[in-house]
C-alpha cells in the first residue's frame, strides 16, 4: 500500500541534490502536488474544458495531433543511433518514438493501477493517466535535429565558435538567449513545435498554442523546466551531479517561458525559486516517460548493434539475459541468434517496465513533493546491468568506424548549412526585418530562403531571426541536410 499521507519538513532528510528543493521547515506541510490537477485536459486556468467523448478522450486526440504532424513524420528519416544506414531493420527516430509511447502507456497504467488501489485517484482515471504519457512519450524526441545527438551538438558548436558571418545577430543577443544556442537543446525545441511551430488551428498560433494540446501532455514531455541560463547557473554553482534532475539540461527557451508558467499553473507543478532563478519540479510522469526512452534506447540500441554486425551475439545475449533471464522458450532459440535476441530484448522490456513501476511506488512520495532527483531506471532493481549496457553502447557501439565517420560528415553538413542560412538572415538585419525590402535588394538570399520554404513568420530581430534559423535545420531529415548543402555548393 502506498504511503500518500503529507509529510511534514520536520525530520525529513533530503539528499545533497534536493536539500534546496525542501522550502518549508519546522511543522508546516511539504508543497505536494495532487492528481487533480496533475490529470487535467486544460491548458489555462478558469477557461472550460473540453474532455472528449467516452470513444476519444483528450488524451487520445493529442496523441492523434502529434502522430500527423509533420514534425513527427519527418522522424522517419532521423537518425537514432546509425546516420544514413541503408539497413532497414534498424531503428530511426520515428518507430523509436513509437515504441517509446508503447512503453511509456504500459508504465502509465501500471502505475495508475497501484495508485487506484491505494486510493490515491479513482479507478476511472487510471486509463487518462496511460493516455497522457503515452501522448507525452510520443512526442519526446519531437525537436531532435538531424543525425541525432551530434547534431545538437553541431549546432552549439556553431554558435560557440561566433562565426563572424553571424557576428551582428549574435551580439544583439541577451546572454540569457546566447545561451540558449550555445548549447542547442532538441528538449526546448520540442516544446517550441508544440506549442508554437506546428498549426492545428490558426487560433492557437494566434494564442501561441501550436497544437493547442493539453496542460499536462505538455508538462508530463517537459523533462527540463527551466531554462538555459537558469539551468547553467544551477550546474557552476551545484555541479552537474549535485543539481535537481530537471535542472541538468533546459527544456524551455526565453520565448517559451510564459507560456510554460501557465502551464505550470494550471497542472499544479511546484514552483522553485533560487539563486540561479525561476524553475519548477517536474510533474510526476516525466519519470514516466524517461522510464520508457531508457528502457527502449538501451534495450533496442544492444539488438540494432547486433542486427549491423556491431556487437557480437554472446555479448549482447549476456547483457539481456541481465534482466531477462533464461526460460525454456528462450532455450528453444538456441542456434537462431536473430530471434533469441527479439525475445530476450521482449522479456527485458517487461521487466524493465515492472521494476520501474515498483520504483515508482518506493519513491511516490518524494516524486509529489518534488524531491526525488533520480531516474526509475537508476532506483530499479535493474540499475546495475542498464548501467552496464550504457557502459558497452558508449564504448563499442557509438565509437563504431562508420558512425564515426558519418556523424563527423553530419556535423560539417550542419554546419555548411548554418552558414548559408545566417548569410541570408543577416542580409535580413541590413533590411530592417522588411521582407518586401529585402525581396529587392537581397535577391539571392531572398530566392535561396523561398526557394527551401524558410519560413519568415514573426521574424522581426536577431532573436527571433536566429530561432527561425534553429527551428529550419532542427526539423530537417538526415537526407535533406545532405540534399541543401548539394543544392547550396552546385553538386546537385
Amino acid at each position: 500500500m502506498l504511503n500518500i499521507v503529507i509529510r511534514t519538513r520536520q525530520g525529513l532528510r533530503c539528499s545533497p541534490a534536493t536539500d534546496y528543493l525542501c522550502r518549508t521547515s519546522g511543522d508546516e506541510h511539504m508543497a505536494r502536488m495532487n492528481w487533480d490537477d496533475l490529470l487535467t485536459a486544460r491548458r489555462e486556468k478558469g477557461k472550460a474544458v473540453d474532455e472528449g467523448g467516452a470513444a476519444r478522450p483528450f488524451y487520445d486526440r493529442n496523441y492523434d495531433r502529434i502522430l500527423f504532424s509533420a514534425s513527427f513524420r519527418r522522424l522517419a528519416n532521423k537518425t537514432q543511433v546509425h546516420p544514413l544506414y541503408q539497413n532497414d531493420n534498424l531503428h530511426h527516430r520515428l518507430i523509436h518514438s513509437v515504441e517509446v509511447g508503447s512503453v511509456a502507456q504500459t508504465l502509465g497504467y501500471d502505475v495508475g493501477l497501484k495508485l487506484a488501489e491505494a486510493g490515491a485517484i479513482p479507478s476511472d482515471q487510471v486509463a487518462r493517466m496511460a493516455g497522457i504519457t503515452r501522448a507525452a512519450a510520443l512526442a519526446h524526441d519531437i525537436g531532435n535535429p538531424p543525425f541525432g545527438h551530434s547534431g545538437e551538438e553541431a549546432i552549439g558548436e556553431w554558435f560557440a565558435a561566433k562565426s563572424a558571418r553571424a557576428a551582428d545577430l549574435w551580439d544583439a543577443l541577451t546572454p540569457a538567449q546566447q545561451a540558449e544556442f550555445l548549447a542547442f537543446e532538441g528538449n526546448a525545441q520540442g516544446f517550441r513545435i508544440l506549442t508554437r511551430n506546428e498549426i492545428y488551428h490558426p487560433d492557437l498560433y494566434e494564442n501561441g498554442e501550436g497544437m493547442g494540446l493539453s496542460g499536462s501532455v505538455l508538462a508530463a514531455f517537459t523533462k527540463y523546466p527551466a531554462r538555459a541560463e537558469v539551468s547553467r547557473r544551477a550546474i557552476d554553482a551545484l555541479g552537474p551531479d549535485q543539481v535537481y534532475c530537471g535542472l541538468k539540461k533546459y527544456g524551455l527557451f526565453e520565448s517559451s517561458w510564459a507560456y510554460f508558467q501557465q502551464i505550470a499553473e494550471t497542472v499544479g507543478l511546484l514552483r522553485q525559486s533560487a539563486g540561479w532563478g525561476d524553475y519548477y519540479c517536474r510533474h510526476p510522469l516525466v519519470f514516466l516517460v524517461e522510464a520508457a526512452d531508457d528502457i527502449c534506447y538501451n534495450i533496442m540500441d544492444l539488438e540494432d548493434a547486433h542486427t549491423a554486425g556491431d556487437l557480437p551475439f554472446d555479448r549482447v545475449r549476456h547483457l539481456l539475459v541481465q534482466v531477462a533471464g533464461e526460460g525454456n522458450d528462450v532455450a528453444r532459440l538456441e542456434g537462431r541468434p536473430a530471434r533469441l535476441v527479439s525475445a530476450l530484448r521482449a522479456k527485458a522490456i517487461g521487466r524493465a517496465v515492472q521494476a520501474c513501476v515498483e520504483a515508482f511506488v518506493t519513491h511516490y512520495d518524494a516524486i509529489m513533493e518534488g524531491r526525488f532527483s533520480g531516474d526509475l531506471i537508476g532506483k530499479s532493481a535493474y540499475a546495475g546491468a542498464f548501467a552496464e549496457m550504457k557502459e558497452v553502447a558508449r564504448r563499442e557501439v557509438f565509437t563504431v568506424q562508420r558512425k564515426t565517420e558519418l556523424e563527423i560528415y553530419g556535423r560539417n553538413l550542419i554546419h555548411e548549412i548554418l552558414n548559408q542560412l545566417s548569410d541570408c538572415l543577416t542580409a535580413l538585419a541590413r533590411c530592417g526585418y522588411d521582407p518586401q525590402l529585402f525581396e529587392e535588394k537581397e535577391r539571392y538570399s531572398a530566392r535561396l530562403l523561398r526557394t527551401v520554404s524558410f519560413d519568415l513568420l514573426g521574424v522581426r530581430d536577431a532573436y527571433t531571426a536566429l530561432q527561425a534559423m534553429t527551428d529550419f535545420v532542427s526539423g530537417m531529415t538526415d537526407r535533406y541536410a545532405v540534399h541543401f548543402v548539394k543544392m547550396t555548393k552546385g553538386g546537385l
